[in-house]
C-alpha cells in the first residue's frame, strides 16, 4: 500500500500519492517527523500523513495563551500533566494527533515506559483543545473531536475563532455550542479550570 500525503490548504486537503513508498508504520512516521521538524505533521488511523502549514504568528500567540492557562491550572491542581501543541500522541486507533493543548492524569502518564514517553506516546489524553485557524475546515476539526472521544478523551473543546463559538464534546453526549462566551468551564472533568477567552478570540 502506498503512502498518501494530505497537505492542508485553505479549501481542502491536497492529496499527493507515492505509489513506490509503502504505508508508513509507527517507526517510519516517527523518523519522518524527526527528519522534518519544521513541519506540523499528523497521521490518520488509516495511514494518511497530514502535513499542515506552520501556525501563523497570531495563532501561535493564541495557542501560547491556551497552554499558559492550562499550565497554571495544572500546577495548582497537581493531579496531571499538560502538553502544548508540539506534543504528539498515538491514539488507540493508530492515528497520531497533536492537539493545540492537552492534559492527562498523572497515573496514565506514569504507566508509560521512558521509551514510550520519548516518542509519540501510545496513549490518549483526558482533555484536549483544538483552536481553529483560518486554514482549518470546521468539519475536519469536528471529526477530529469525535475521534478523540472514541479513543478515550473525556472532554474536548473546539474553539472556533472565526465564528466566536466554543464546541464542548463529552462521551455519549451531543456537542454543546456556546456563542461568544467570555469563559468556558472544564468542570467536573478538570475541577476549577476556567478558560478566559479574552486573549483567545
Amino acid at each position: 500500500m502506498a503512502t498518501t500525503l494530505l497537505i492542508q490548504s485553505n479549501l481542502a486537503p491536497l492529496e499527493v500519492s507515492f505509489p513506490a513508498i509503502a504505508k508508513m508504520g509507527k517507526d517510519e512516521f516517527y523518523a519522518f517527523c524527526r527528519a522534518n521538524p519544521e513541519l506540523r505533521i499528523e497521521q490518520t488511523a488509516t495511514g494518511e500523513v497530514i502535513i499542515m502549514s506552520p501556525a501563523t504568528s497570531d495563532t501561535g500567540n493564541r495557542n501560547f495563551n491556551l497552554a499558559a492557562y492550562l499550565w497554571l491550572w495544572s500546577e495548582q491542581d497537581g493531579t496531571g500533566l499538560g502538553f502544548d501543541s508540539s506534543a504528539g500522541f498515538t491514539l488507540p486507533n493508530g492515528a497520531t494527533r497533536s492537539p493545540d493543548a492537552s492534559w492527562m492524569r498523572r497515573e496514565k502518564w506514569d504507566s508509560l515506559s521512558d521509551e514510550e514517553k520519548n516518542s509519540f506516546a501510545p496513549i490518549c489524553p483526558d482533555f484536549v483543545i483544538e483552536l481553529r485557524s483560518k486554514s482549518d475546515a470546521l468539519k475536519t476539526l469536528q471529526a477530529k473531536m469525535v475521534e478523540y472521544l472514541e479513543n478515550g478523551v473525556s472532554l474536548a473543546w473546539l474553539i472556533d475563532r472565526q465564528n466566536r463559538t466554543v464546541h464542548v464534546y463529552r462521551p455519549q453526549q451531543s456537542p454543546q455550542i456556546f456563542e461568544n462566551p467570555e469563559t468556558v468551564c472544564a468542570d467536573p472533568e478538570l475541577p476549577g479550570f476556567t478558560l478566559s477567552l479574552a486573549k483567545i478570540w
